[in-house]
């Protein structure tokens, strides 16, 4: 494909009228008229040697004799217009008509011939039908011509006489007529001839009148360039193309923009277009049903080489399609696609994948203030943080700035609604209603945690340095490892952590994740983290010794495929730049190699005496009120005394505990009394029942007798 592809041309200029015709259409109607009256003196002559009557609507005598003659061959029928006088005039005019049109190299005719290779019999019957389109009187015409009123329309037969091929057949089935549904054939009824009809698009195009193709409409719009951002590849993207779509006939290229919804991805296509001479034609893959697909795939790629226009693909299930190998792609396609994404291989195409750059934090600040100007007059603490913490599309502001949100909070907010149904049904939201001081944890544990805190709201800022992405071209991820028993903080750590950096926690649903089909668990896991790795959020893989198990002596082939997810989900969970939290109460099943990869790794131990009061105390406050921890009950004895024994005699965990208040709370409420030491262990029994014992009448009594 020559690189005046590139070029815009200016030929056939949009007429309003038919009778505005082109000179190229007017030569292929005056060619057909006079092909046609060349056909009928010969029937003539032979209808009144034979005595025949036109338009016979049952055989007649006279017919049949013609037939077992042969007198209507196409040797006798040329010999005699070589001989004919009468008709010399008629053809002088029609060689140097068809001279006219061979050397036309610039009309829409001859420039739909060349784009689609169309020659000879194929461009007969491509003016005959054209014809009969711009000039519909010629219907009579034709039907006079085959001998028969009511086929008033294009035949085969009717071209292989008119045009001389006598009994040769003509559009096969690798016409580039029907590849490209440039003519479209129809059976009428049986026994009779099949009509031939040129597409309306194509008439309307050859006739000067640029439109979307109507199986488009609904599917396709053109996209206008607009300004990229600075650091969007534009002239990179430019030099690739150029290099591949040279003076070759095949260079044909495939541009993959890999990136997320809003970050610019059809602005860039559109940009990339325009600086080679061309539109973008934007075609959205999820409004074509899959029996449509290949001719609407087939269309798309007719508009672009008609109109000269690059395509741009997007959609969901773009991915899932493949692209018809018996249609010539248009040299220069773009396709949109989300992080993780990929396409069938097509042979005549090189694919090129472009993933989009993120916003810097400068680029957000000058944007934020570009689609929201009063954003200048929030508070400065506010507006930082959502700059910093929420790396979002231009797209996803500009999404904000439309809802006319006055408020840094509000745009906050905004921003993570926008981005919570992202994962779909493989990981689920959870509330993050605690904060610090909700924790009780080990002052180790706690320090831990502050610096996994400060590290997650400096790492933005810290990772655009340069030098050092080149020291670290991986591990750039956030992730800890939170080991120990059930109900020790794991979980409400992480929900902590997530508040206090402004972002959502999903957890990862485990059993929708892990699949009994090879090959599902780590596309589930891809899916996941080439999503998340784009979404401000903490990843919480709960219980994940289920996914990060020891690698096994491989047995059989579901050892094999075992070892493949963990080796592949390691490797993913390193290649991940996202913040990731790993729960698990096993942490002795954990592959070491894993472990060794982490760089927090947090051991959660069941809380102490002094821990357990504190807990104790704090969620009856929280759960009952606090007065009633200093309030006589009918032994005239606060509560508070009464708990001491408990948190240190009885070994309970933060959730134990939870629950234990929960459940005598409600007890307390069906008795319709003050919520007492009774009603505690009678949760602390409930609690305990779960591990599959309950508290001892010798337990009871020493809690008892502790606390008097």
């Amino acid at each position: 494909m020559s690189i005046h592809l590139f070029k815009k041309t200016t030929h056939g200029q949009d007429r309003d009228k038919w009778s505005q015709l082109d000179p190229a259409i007017q030569r292929v109607l005056d060619r057909i008229r006079l092909k046609a009256r060349c056909r009928i003196e010969w029937l003539r002559t032979l209808w009144t040697e034979e005595r025949a009557t036109i338009g016979h609507q049952t055989v007649c005598h006279a017919e049949v004799d013609l037939i077992l003659a042969d007198r209507d061959s196409p040797q006798a029928e040329a010999e005699w217009l070589d001989r004919n006088d009468r008709l010399a005039g008629v053809l002088t005019e029609l060689r140097q008509l068809e001279q006219l049109i061979e050397e036309d190299d610039t009309s829409r005719p001859a420039l739909l011939c060349r784009i689609f290779s169309i020659e000879h019999d194929d461009a007969d019957l491509l003016q005959a039908c054209l014809a009969l389109r711009v000039d519909p009187s010629l219907a009579r015409l034709y039907a006079y011509t085959q001998d028969h009123s009511a086929r008033a329309y294009v035949t085969e037969d009717l071209v292989r006489r008119m045009f001389g091929y006598g009994f040769n057949s003509i559009c096969h089935s690798e016409s580039p007529l029907r590849l490209w549904n440039l003519v479209h054939e129809k059976e009428i009824t049986p026994g009779e001839p099949s009509l031939y009809t040129i597409d309306p698009m194509i008439c309307d195009w050859l006739t000067g009148k640029n439109s979307l193709d109507p199986l488009l409409v609904g599917k396709a719009i053109i996209r206008m360039p607009m300004q990229p951002l600075k650091n969007r590849p534009v002239e990179e993207t430019l030099g690739v193309i150029k290099r591949h779509v040279s003076n070759e006939v095949s260079g044909r290229i495939r541009i993959i923009l890999s990136g997320l919804p809003g970050s610019g991805r059809h602005t860039m296509a559109a940009t990339v277009a325009s600086r080679l001479g061309m539109t973008l034609l934007a075609v959205n893959s999820d409004s074509i049903d899959l029996e449509q697909w290949q001719e609407t795939y087939l269309h798309a790629q007719r508009q672009a080489f008609l109109d000269r226009t690059a395509l741009c693909w997007s959609g969901a299930v773009i991915q899932d399609r493949s692209w018809p190998k018996q249609i010539a792609p248009f040299p220069v396609q773009f396709v949109v696609l989300e992080p993780g994404q990929s396409l069938f291989v097509h042979s005549d195409l090189v694919d090129h994948r472009i993933e989009m750059p993120a916003l810097t934090i400068e680029e957000r600040h000058e944007l934020w203030k570009h689609y929201i100007p009063e954003s200048v007059t929030w508070a400065a603490s506010d507006f930082e943080r959502l700059v910093r913490q929420h790396q979002i599309t231009v797209g996803e502001i500009a999404a904000v700035a439309a809802k006319r949100i006055n408020t840094a909070a509000a745009a906050e907010s905004s921003v993570r609604e926008s981005a919570r149904y992202r994962l779909g049904e493989l990981a689920q939201r959870i509330e993050c209603p605690f904060t610090v001081d909700d924790l009780v944890l080990p002052l180790r544990v706690s320090e831990i945690l502050h610096d996994f805190l400060f590290e997650a709201n400096d790492r933005v800022a810290f990772w655009e340095n340069e030098q050092v992405r080149r020291l670290f071209p991986q591990g750039r991820s956030l992730m800890a490892l939170f080991s120990g028993p059930s109900g020790t903080g794991k979980t409400m750590s992480a929900q902590v952590i997530a508040t206090e950096l402004g972002l959502d926690l999903f957890r990862i649903d485990l059993a929708a994740v892990v699949s009994k089909y090879v090959g599902e668990t780590s596309k589930n896991l891809q899916q996941i983290l080439s999503r998340a790795q784009h979404m401000d959020i903490v990843l919480l893989f709960d219980e994940a010794d289920a996914l990060l198990g020891k690698r096994t002596e491989i047995r059989d082939a579901h050892d094999r495929f075992a070892n493949t997810d963990t080796n592949y989900l390691l490797q993913a969970l390193e290649d991940y730049q996202g913040i990731a939290i790993l729960s698990t109460n096993k942490k002795s099943n954990i592959d070491e190699a894993f472990i060794r990869r982490i760089r927090y790794v947090v051991e959660f131990p069941r809380p102490d005496a002094a821990q357990r009061l504190t807990l104790w105390k704090r969620l009856i406050k929280e759960l009952v009120g606090g007065d009633i921890l200093t309030r006589n009950d009918h032994n005239h004895r606060p509560l508070a005394q009464d708990i001491e024994p408990l948190a240190s005699m009885i070994e309970l965990t933060g959730a134990q505990i939870k629950y234990a208040v929960l459940a005598a709370m409600f007890a307390a409420r069906r008795d319709c009394a003050q919520l007492g030491m009774k009603h505690l262990l009678r949760g602390i029994d409930r609690e305990l029942m779960k591990e599959g014992r309950v508290l001892t009448e010798r337990e009871r009594q020493r809690v008892i007798a502790y606390g008097s």
